[in-house]
């Protein structure tokens, strides 16, 4: 891989950790929020949206550290984890509404974070993919 082929995997690599980390920061800032004023509105959603903010702040770290082997694994466990739980909850956001009572960062695939939650998964195993062949080579 030539030079300008390697900065374009880095920029894209470190678009994506800020992506993340953007995502965090909202995920964690939303769910504080909403667990110290309202809870008991909706405990299944709040939780749900602290549950997306650990994800992403693990797989920001993970992510941005990712040359050791260690990280790389827990970067992949948490993208895995976040495309399970957006899934999952997208979809019961769907069929079944009432058991959240509030949106959480997952619900409907993420509407209330432009349908980035549903996306940004996918793009972080590409990365990872991407990122482990660029390193083996």
């Amino acid at each position: 891989m030539d030079r300008v082929s390697e900065r374009r995997h880095a920029g894209i690599g470190r678009v994506l950790i800020a992506v993340y980390a953007v995502l965090a920061i909202g995920a964690t800032g939303r769910s504080f929020v909403q667990i110290v004023q309202r809870f008991d509105e909706a405990p299944l959603a709040y939780t749900l949206s602290a549950v997306a903010a650990v994800v992403y702040i693990v797989a920001t770290v993970a992510l941005a550290m990712q040359r050791s082997e260690t990280a790389r694994k827990v970067a992949l466990a948490a993208v895995c984890f976040e495309l399970a739980g957006v899934l999952v909850v997208g979809t019961l956001s769907l069929v079944a509404p009432e058991l959240f009572g509030h949106p959480s960062v997952w619900s409907y695939f993420g509407i209330g974070y432009l349908f980035i939650p549903a996306v940004l998964p996918f793009l972080g195993l590409w990365w990872l993919r991407v990122s482990r062949e660029r390193v083996a080579a």
